[in-house]
């Protein structure tokens, strides 16, 4: 099993939280669809929606959402942002927010680390501990190759491909993401998750039980907040279990 859990783990994450995630991909796609409403010559709207239908979002969500980027659509004026900070264990904790209102956001965010034992720190003190990589990630089935897939990802320009448990996980640099991912779905791969991510270059490994269980509540409830995309930390251990 890699750090990303499993893919029935993943899939039941998302059917817990599908309402949440709604609103958190039409935000996404908003922001892309300012650098150009149609998908075929924004790569970043693309990818926007190719993630909102992972989950089934609606198609009348996101051409919203798309009309809210564009301007077509009164929409909220929203700004990407990061946290930093250490959880308990001393896990290191990376939170990428969009909001319309940093001030309280940024309560937010600290009241959560506050209230689990966490400590909210300043702009790169965890930072520097990961790396930023393209990650897809596929569905292990029987019509896939694995021989294959790894020729694709290759001559595509993927920099490593980790076979797990029941999912291929494929990483990329930044500036070759979009074309290994364009080239692996024109060779007819379906994802499960394709993002630029940050990658743990190292991992804590947290033995302490009350450590592990306040560090999956500060995760569940930065999750559930509408202003937070994601959730990134350096732990070794599947907190999704």
């Amino acid at each position: 099993m890699g750090r990303h859990g499993t893919i029935a783990g993943r899939k039941a994450a998302q059917d817990a939280k599908r309402g949440a995630l709604f609103t958190k991909y039409a935000r996404v796609i908003t922001i892309a669809a300012k650098g150009g409403g149609d998908p075929e010559y924004n790569v970043s709207l693309k990818h926007a929606i190719d993630r909102a239908k992972s989950i089934n979002m609606p198609n009348d969500k996101i051409t919203k959402a798309i009309k809210k980027g564009t301007g077509e659509l009164e929409g909220e004026a929203l700004v990407e942002g990061s946290f930093e900070g250490y959880g308990p264990g001393g896990v290191a904790v990376i939170v990428d927010v969009l909001t319309d209102n940093n001030n309280r956001t940024t309560a937010f965010v600290k009241h959560a680390f506050d209230r689990h034992n966490g400590n909210l720190g300043k702009p790169g003190c965890v930072s520097y501990m990961f790396e930023r990589k393209g990650l897809i990630i596929i569905e292990k089935t029987d019509d896939i190759d694995e021989d294959s897939l790894m020729e694709a990802g290759m001559e595509a320009g993927m920099e490593d491909m980790s076979v797990e448990e029941d999912s291929f996980e494929i990483y990329t640099t930044v500036d070759d993401f979009n074309n290994v991912s364009e080239a692996l779905r024109a060779a007819g791969y379906e994802f499960v998750e394709a993002d630029i991510e940050y990658l743990p270059s190292m991992e804590s490994n947290p033995t302490g039980e009350s450590d592990i269980k306040a560090l999956k509540k500060l995760i569940a409830d930065l999750e559930d907040n509408d202003d937070v995309q994601k959730v990134t930390t350096n732990c070794s251990l599947d907190l999704s279990e």
